[in-house]
């Protein structure tokens, strides 16, 4: 629908996607490339994840499986969760969540209050039948009218992504993207834009940007799931095995960002580019910046700026916490005062 000049989107939904490309200033002029950030924390919802939440519901309202007053289940570490909550409010759904108590407690604020009932689950390894995407799934078949996304092994996710976003960076990039660089949970977003960014020119580089702790590192340079490194801070990526999304994926290589270097790019983002974010953009933006020297000056490099950091503020942005984790050297020093104690003596100021 247009109004004048005005493009008007018909409901939540419809305003996904489209967002921005951000040139990261500094960085790309330390690189001599242009690194580039999609900025998915712009969409409705507030990350990447609400492309897989509207595709998976279209996906199910088209095969009939999702019914009128029906219920979505779903296994999530809390960004498709919240996808999910918006569009089942606009469509009128209720949805379930199991989530890993490990994650942010701003998450699981957000989600109640958006009106999804979350079960919080102990981490356990995805072997044990009560990990909780298992359990999401096994809560699909238990209550009535129900379906689970299951973002991980639904196609539908990665179906987002070459719809979607692959085309929104070709097109904003007038076709001149040298390489994109990605983390991954589910496989969707690397899966997606991986197999449309190659179909439209089979010379451009598709990497992994993959998390300490992970095991897919070492599956896309030597074809072996193996993890190395200790777990990692970040919330939502780093597995340890190959989802339905991620499989047979065009990837051409694989780089590595420990904790202390995405922690220190978040906080270079935000003080030095303005951009609040949450750690896996650090992750994706320090990749981008390994991938930019490995591939010289004059390329163009696309990652994924995937969520804001107002949902990571009792963490990432805790200082008590980055002591805790041995990561405050990361954050660097605190700002100084604007104000000595002769300028509150002056004004007055208790």
């Amino acid at each position: 629908m247009t109004v004048g000049d005005q493009s008007i989107s018909a409901g939540f939904a419809q305003a996904i996607g489209n967002t921005p490309l951000i040139r990261l200033n500094r960085l790309s002029d330390e690189t001599g490339c242009e690194i580039l950030g999609k900025a998915e924390f712009m969409n409705p919802g507030g990350s990447v994840k609400d492309r897989a939440a509207r595709w998976i519901i279209d996906a199910a309202e088209r095969s009939g499986d999702l019914k009128p007053g029906g219920i979505v289940v779903e296994g999530t570490a809390g960004n498709t969760g919240i996808g999910l909550a918006h569009v089942c409010n606009a469509r009128g759904y209720r949805l379930l969540i199991t989530m890993p108590d490990t994650q942010s407690q701003e998450k699981f604020v957000t989600l109640r209050t958006l009106g999804a009932e979350v079960l919080p689950m102990k981490v356990v390894p995805y072997s044990n039948p009560n990990q909780y995407q298992h359990v999401a799934g096994r809560l699909a078949k238990h209550l009535p009218n129900a379906i689970w996304a299951n973002q991980f092994d639904n196609i539908a996710n990665r179906q987002a992504h070459i719809e979607s976003t692959g085309p929104e960076i070709w097109q904003q990039t007038a076709g001149q993207v040298n390489a994109f660089v990605c983390a991954t949970g589910t496989g969707g977003t690397l899966g997606g834009v991986s197999r449309y960014l190659k179909s439209k020119n089979t010379n451009i580089k598709l990497y992994l940007a993959d998390p300490q702790g992970s095991s897919l590192y070492h599956w896309v340079r030597d074809g072996e799931l193996r993890a190395q490194g200790g777990s990692s801070i970040t919330e939502g990526i780093g597995i340890g095995r190959v989802t339905a999304n991620l499989a047979d994926s065009p990837i051409d290589d694989a780089v590595q960002v420990n904790d202390f270097d995405a922690v220190s790019m978040v906080y270079r983002l935000l003080h030095e580019e303005g951009l609040f974010l949450g750690s896996t953009s650090g992750v994706n933006v320090s990749a981008a910046v390994q991938v930019a020297k490995l591939l010289g000056p004059g390329h163009t490099i696309v990652t994924i700026l995937c969520d804001s950091g107002h949902k990571y503020q009792s963490r990432l942005f805790n200082r008590q916490w980055l002591v805790e984790k041995q990561l405050a050297a990361a954050a660097g020093p605190l700002p100084t005062s604007l104000l000595d104690a002769e300028s509150y003596r002056v004004l007055n100021l208790t």
